[in-house]
């Protein structure tokens, strides 16, 4: 059975089981009175449904929404998360910044932790206090036994962001942001940017084939976003492409021209900024080269287009739709790979009074009406995973008239299923290229015109054959780039061998090429081995670019209180390194090497004063020392009517000699 729901004026709620032709009230069941703010439905069980009332109660249905049952809440509901697999579990945040869980879908809930900032991926957590920290822990228990600190330091608040095998955080220090990766869960990483860029903004912008999509914006730019992509661990970025086109959403967010191609993977569409015009740029190897769109050569009247590139292109509004109904102005579909849906620009299409049908993938298209008004179209639903031939359209003759449903049966025009002989191969090219991203690909397609119903899997992959590696599959590697002739070579800024000063006596390294192979390409051999990095031996270097400094950032403490201090070493062998740290206060401590340090060095200081604290790294090849000054107070403690003891220190800054100096404290006529 399938159900749709449709709440009216966030008072009453109705059910349907047909596909929206009739529809049942449910206020008797969830209570008359009661107003309904959201609607969540289980994303692994479509049967159980849960209500959020403004009353902060919460109704559950395991029946499609039939029946329900009441549960009262202590807490406010801002936003509410499902896990992917278990479905009787979920996460709350509520309105005062509190986390909850549930393991029984939403009967009973949890206090997981308080101060926590907003994410829409709420799986891991993030302190909003003075110093924000990054803290995992397990739902059912996040007792301060159980909670680990992944991250070392402190994070800048609400900069934590978790996607798929990744997570990410920023740290900004004088003014400077640096931003850390985690690959699947392992230690953070400094994430390594061209040198040149001085990023003022960052937004991940997608993780997915096992690479990482960055826009950064540089501190020249306002409406405009670089482009970068990274290797498998989502460290080292390269430069994809230059000043992508951005725009501002309704909430302030920044939203970035760039679409991904469903149904194709490397293929990506980006409207660019160049010379104060905006250009739309396509690419088949998932940013390595770019390209003009090429215009069709006749309109929709038959008449001629003079459009030659590179002085004339085809241009695409990219800009998706904040509706969350609306697909936006550009459509793709994973069933039917090689096919782009767009609108033009200058198109308003949301006010009509038919639709119009395309059985030949757009070549020609059919009109059939379905409403003897026009209709201000706000949404289109279509149920997901179900092969039915149902369509329906929702919304308002006016902007005061009430929302109305139309309903589309397609029945009538799909009168068969289709058979093998409805089928035909398609081979996927790029301009006559046949290879894409390594391999050559043949899919079974409709035969355009055929009127027959499909289903989902109608545009299969039939054959995928991978390809004799070019230099196309390759992109520069980090710290190159490609010159004239097409060739990479390494940047002004960039040493290659950096990559080997920081790594371990014994242990190997990938000396770089120049070259990587573009992530999820599927060629084999040819120039394959040529252009891929090759492991050799760590050499033994002494210690260069000791860095010391304090977890939060900060050269003041309070006497008796801890302070942990971080020691990062730039070059040099880690794990044969001693590492020595005196505190200025007579006492010092020592490592045999860098690993006992990562987790910061604690000491607590027992007078106050100002003290240098100093570092040492040495090896058999050398030393390196770095050091700063903390300066350690009194707490400040307030007395009345009461002597004290004081000790007054009394600096000057000019040399008397032998004269002797008289210094005088004066204290307010208050204090006595």
């Amino acid at each position: 059975m399938n159900s749709e729901y449709h709440i009216e004026n966030f008072a009453s709620i109705c059910r349907s089981t047909d596909y929206g032709s009739t529809y049942e009230r449910l206020n008797d069941k969830v209570g008359v009175k009661t107003v309904l703010s959201y609607l969540y439905v289980c994303p692994t069980n479509k049967r159980k449904v849960l209500l959020y009332s403004s009353s902060i109660s919460i109704l559950i249905s395991s029946d499609q929404g039939a029946n329900y049952q009441k549960y009262r809440l202590n807490f406010f509901v801002l936003s509410l998360l499902f896990h992917h697999t278990q479905e009787d579990w979920a996460l709350a945040y509520s309105h005062d910044q509190k986390l909850y869980s549930s393991f029984d879908f939403g009967r009973k809930w949890q206090l997981v932790h308080e101060r926590v900032t907003p994410n829409p991926r709420i799986l891991f957590l993030s302190f909003l206090t003075t110093d924000c920290q990054y803290v995992t822990c397990r739902a059912q228990a996040c007792s301060e036994s159980s909670r680990t600190y992944p991250f070392s330091g402190y994070i800048e608040t609400n900069s934590l962001v978790v996607q798929d095998e990744y997570v990410f955080v920023q740290v900004t220090t004088t003014g400077r942001a640096s931003y850390y990766v985690s690959y699947q869960r392992e230690p953070f990483v400094r994430i390594k940017i061209p040198k040149y860029s001085l990023p003022k903004d960052m937004h991940i912008v997608s993780t997915d084939q096992g690479q990482v999509f960055t826009a950064v914006q540089e501190w020249n730019q306002n409406d405009t976003y670089n482009l970068y992509i990274s290797d498998t661990r989502g460290v080292y970025f390269t430069l994809a492409l230059e000043n992508v086109r951005t725009s501002r959403g309704l909430g302030g967010n920044s939203m970035i021209d760039l679409y991904e191609v469903a149904g194709i993977e490397g293929m990506l569409i980006a409207n660019r900024k160049v010379e104060n015009q905006v250009k739309t740029y396509i690419t088949y190897n998932k940013g390595r080269d770019w390209r003009l769109l090429q215009a069709p050569a006749t309109d929709l009247a038959g008449n001629p287009i003079h459009c030659l590139l590179p002085f004339c292109s085809l241009h695409l509004q990219l800009q998706m739709s904040e509706n969350p109904y609306l697909s936006g102005s550009i459509s793709t579909k994973s069933s039917a790979p090689g096919v782009i849906v767009f609108c033009h620009p200058l198109t308003f299409a949301h006010l009509d009074v038919f639709c119009r049908i395309s059985f030949d993938e757009g070549r020609q298209w059919t009109r059939h009406s379905f409403s003897a008004m026009p209709l201000f179209v706000d949404g289109v639903l279509v149920e997901a995973g179900a092969e039915n031939q149902i369509m329906t359209f929702f919304g308002h003759f006016s902007h005061r008239s009430e929302w109305q449903l139309i309903k589309i049966d397609y029945k009538s025009i799909f009168t068969r299923r289709c058979t093998e002989g409805d089928y035909q191969t398609w081979h996927l090219h790029n301009q006559g290229e046949p290879c894409i991203m390594g391999q050559k690909q043949i899919y079974m397609k409709r035969r355009p015109g055929n009127y027959c119903m499909v289903g989902w899997d109608n545009s299969r992959i039939l054959s995928a054959e991978p390809c004799i590696c070019r230099t196309h599959d390759f992109e520069c590697d980090y710290g190159f780039e490609r010159r004239g002739d097409g060739n990479c070579l390494p940047a002004f800024w960039f040493n290659p061998s950096m990559l080997s000063r920081s790594c371990s006596q014994g242990q190997n390294y990938l000396n770089s090429t120049g070259y990587r192979k573009v992530v999820a390409n599927n060629c084999t051999k040819g120039v394959k081995e040529l252009y891929t990095a090759r492991k050799q031996q760590c050499p033994y270097r002494p210690p260069r670019g000791l860095v010391l400094s304090t977890r939060d950032n900060k050269f003041t403490a309070n006497m008796g209180s801890n302070v942990t201090f971080l020691v990062r070493l730039e070059e040099g062998d880690s794990m044969r390194t001693n590492i020595q740290l005196d505190f200025g206060d007579g006492t010092a401590v020592s490592y045999s090497n860098l690993s006992w340090t990562q987790e910061g060095i604690r000491h607590v200081y027992r007078s106050a004063g100002i003290f240098r604290v100093t570092a040492q790294a040495e090896n058999n090849l050398g030393f390196d020392t770095s050091s700063l000054y903390l300066h350690v107070t009194c707490r400040f403690h307030t007395y009345t009517h009461k002597r004290v003891a004081t000790s007054v220190f009394i600096f000057s800054l000019h040399v008397v000699g032998d004269l002797f100096q008289v210094h005088y404290i004066t204290f307010s006529s208050l204090l006595r």
